[in-house]
């Protein structure tokens, strides 16, 4: 989850406190590039994207509040997408999960979600490699112009399990049926009807130069921005 807004709220003293009593030691997941099943179709920019995740899950970094620096030991969501972008050469990137989500939305494509049931659902149908996934509702936090509080990015469908994973950091997100804490990779799966958390949508990384051809659809996806 991120709590970064909450969290820097805090005093000093009690966010230093609150870290030690919260960081827990990292339990992480990593795949190689091989075992993801559309990587080798996709564009350059792309798979270096995903080789810079994957190697960021085999430093196992734990989940560690207002931290985009693996040098602390850990980060945690939005900061673990900053982080891999600025080293990916996309300086523009904004901190916060939510702010991430407008960047999307003003500057590339932002698929709504809102409606989908299942990852089946015609609002998948231009998840690709490489986009950034955002959810709501995962805590709660202050008031935001769009309602995300976590992001996380897609790596496609592993391999053996046919299964789609993602790439982030969480405290709590499941692989393969294990909780894990930390940055790692994680099944998308969708939250079950009733939860107060909801996958939001999805999109293109703003400023990643990518020459794939579109989907069938996808400039009507162009209109599906949130207000």
């Amino acid at each position: 989850m991120c709590l970064l807004t909450a969290w820097l709220q805090r005093p000093v003293q009690m966010r230093a406190a609150e870290q030690e009593e919260i960081r827990r030691p990292a339990a992480v997941s990593t795949i190689a590039e091989e075992e993801l099943a559309e990587f080798e179709q996709q564009p350059e920019a792309v798979r270096k994207l995903i080789r810079s995740a994957l190697e960021l899950t085999r430093m196992k970094l734990t989940y560690v509040f207002a931290s985009h620096e693996p040098e602390r030991g850990g980060m945690d969501c939005s900061g673990t997408i900053y982080h891999l972008l600025r080293k990916t050469g996309i300086s523009d990137v904004p901190r916060q999960s939510d702010q991430i989500c407008r960047w999307v939305r003003d500057n590339s494509t932002l698929h709504r979600t809102d409606k989908a049931d299942t990852l089946d659902h015609a609002a998948f149908a231009d998840l690709r490699p490489g986009h950034l996934v955002f959810w709501s509702g995962t805590y709660t936090a202050t008031k935001r112009e769009m309602p995300v509080t976590h992001v996380m990015l897609y790596l496609g469908k592993n391999k053996t399990t046919g299964r789609p994973v993602v790439f982030g950091a969480s405290d709590g997100r499941r692989y393969e049926g294990q909780r894990r804490t930390g940055v790692s990779i994680f099944d998308l799966v969708l939250p079950k009807p009733g939860a107060a958390a909801a996958v939001y949508g999805y999109g293109p990384v703003p400023g990643l130069h990518v020459n794939a051809p579109k989907s069938k659809g996808s400039g009507k996806q162009k209109l599906n921005r949130a207000p």
